[in-house]
C-alpha cells in the first residue's frame, strides 16, 4: 500500500506529462497509425505496429496519471514543519563509516528518474519521520539494522 501524497513540484509536474501525452503526443501517433493502416496490410506494417504499441503505451500511462492525479493529495510545507523531518523535507544524513547521503522524501510517483528523492513510504523515510538534527534513526533492512545519524534537514530548494 503506498500514500497517496504527493509535492507540489511533483503534482504540476505529473499534470504537465498528462498534458503532454493527451494533447501533443497521442494526437500525433494516432495520425501515424491512420496513415500506416491506410497502406493496406497492417500484418507486415512496421510503422502500424509501433505506433500501435505507442497508443496502447501512452493510453496506459493516461489512465494511470488521471487516477493518479484525482486519488492524490497535494502536502505544501507548513513553517510548523521546521526542524524535523516531515514529507517533503531534504535530509543530509551519516553512518558510523562516515557515508552521507543527501535526498528529499517526496510522494511514490515522484521518485522516478531521481537518484536524490526518495518515496515517503520506503524505509529509511519511515525511519527519519519526526527526527530532528543530531538524533539517530534505526532503518530496518533485508541486511539487518543500520544506524544514520541526521546531520541537516531543510525545506524548499535544495542548496
Amino acid at each position: 500500500m503506498r500514500t497517496q501524497i504527493v509535492t507540489r513540484e511533483g503534482f504540476e509536474k505529473l499534470q504537465k506529462e498528462l498534458d503532454f501525452l493527451w494533447r501533443e503526443e497521442r494526437p500525433e501517433i494516432t495520425k501515424k497509425v491512420a496513415w500506416a493502416a491506410s497502406l493496406g496490410d497492417r500484418s507486415e506494417n512496421a510503422d502500424y505496429q509501433y505506433n500501435k504499441k505507442r497508443l496502447r503505451e501512452i493510453d496506459r500511462r493516461v489512465r494511470y496519471l488521471r487516477k493518479s492525479i484525482e486519488n492524490t493529495k497535494v502536502v505544501d510545507y507548513a513553517p510548523e514543519q521546521e526542524g524535523r523531518v516531515f514529507f517533503g523535507a531534504w535530509v543530509e544524513i551519516e553512518n558510523d563509516a562516515a557515508e552521507t547521503l543527501v535526498f528529499r522524501i517526496v510522494g511514490y510517483d515522484e521518485i522516478f528518474g531521481r537518484k536524490d528523492y526518495i518515496s515517503i513510504d520506503s524505509p529509511m523515510a519511515r525511519a527519519l519521520l519526526k527526527k530532528q538534527v543530531d538524533d539517530e534513526a534505526v532503518v530496518r533492512t533485508p541486511e539487518g539494522e543500520k544506524v544514520w545519524y541526521i546531520n541537516r534537514i531543510w525545506y524548499l530548494a535544495k542548496d
